[in-house]
């Protein structure tokens, strides 16, 4: 599983010109998922986006997870061209993305648990969905975390 986490001070995701979820400040987590993701990933990736301090303490230094940050929520997004391949020519590749019937309820899983751990509003997009996502990068702060090279990143 591949994410891309942003902290934002706030993010939407529109489908068909109608706002579908929006948080204030918090994170916003990009997705992907390929087929040797299993629940151990999902564990793994949760637990450090919940515990990863990237929010400012009183100082101003990036020593706060998301869960110490008064009225923070995350905002997750499927996004498959995380899974991208651009070894070969100028198109990339989606190969290594897994198809819905595999992604979809490692996505669902995967939101599931970032609620149980941070015990915030986590809201979604639609997995598979034409989504505009419109946000304010704050910082900015982009982390990017993939738990098939857990040592690259």
């Amino acid at each position: 599983m591949r994410l891309v986490i942003q902290r934002v001070r706030h993010a939407s995701v529109a489908i068909d010109g109608r706002t579908h979820s929006s948080i204030g400040p918090g994170l916003l987590v990009l997705a992907g998922i390929c087929d040797e993701d299993r629940d151990e990933d999902l564990d793994y990736l949760c637990r450090k986006v919940v515990q990863m301090r990237i929010f400012d303490d009183a100082e101003g230094v990036m020593n706060l997870p998301v869960t110490a940050v008064e009225g923070a929520s995350i905002l997750v997004v499927s996004q498959f061209t995380l899974m991208a391949s651009t070894r070969k020519g100028n198109r990339p590749s989606y190969i290594r993305a897994s198809r819905p019937e595999v992604a979809v309820p490692l996505y669902e899983r995967f939101v599931a648990l970032l609620r149980r751990l941070s015990g915030l509003d986590v809201q979604t997009g639609v997995f598979g969905a034409d989504m505009q996502v419109e946000l304010l990068n704050d910082g900015p702060v982009t982390i990017i975390m993939d738990s098939q090279q857990r040592d690259l990143f």
